[in-house]
């Protein structure tokens, strides 16, 4: 029983280690990989208002997909929080936070640029574009589409390295 549990451990041990190592990868060879705050002062939203603040964080997963996760606060202190797991690869995958899209469709463009394509009951109701600096410092986020209430929606968001 005792060399059981010492085998396991290590298979354990070694599958998070291998976890670990693909997650340290996945961060030196994405450089979209991490936290980054909104630059508020920085970015344009058309209509408005702009948000109070927010955080995006984009995680490798083991299966080498790429988590997202946004955290903002609008203008009237509401919370949105919004998340989906996806690859590159033009399939669709679901989003949970958002009234207006509940299937999100991912393509890499270049190794700096990377294309989301939002669905709502399978139609087409925006885009955004994420690109990022030449430093890596600076993610410049392109949405366009429309709003809860159909008006047309065409924000710059800058994102900053957190």
């Amino acid at each position: 029983m005792r060399a059981f549990t010492q085998r396991l451990t290590l298979a354990a041990l070694m599958a998070a280690v291998i976890l670990w190592g693909y997650q340290a990868s996945a961060q030196q060879t994405d450089p979209f990989i991490g936290t980054w705050k909104v630059n508020v002062e920085k970015s344009k939203f058309s209509p408005g208002p702009p948000p109070k603040s927010g955080f995006v964080k984009y995680e490798p997963t083991a299966d080498g997909m790429t988590k997202t996760t946004a955290d903002l606060v609008a203008g009237d202190d509401t919370k949105q929080h919004i998340e989906y797991t996806a690859k590159d690869d033009g399939k669709e995958y679901p989003i949970t936070g958002m009234p207006t899209v509940d299937t999100v469709t991912v393509k890499k463009i270049d190794a700096n640029t990377v294309e989301r394509t939002d669905k709502k009951d399978g139609k087409v109701v925006g885009t955004v574009t994420r690109r990022i600096s030449s430093d890596g410092k600076t993610i410049t986020v392109t949405i366009q589409g429309a709003n809860a209430q159909g008006q047309p929606v065409n924000n710059t968001v800058v994102l900053e390295k957190y």
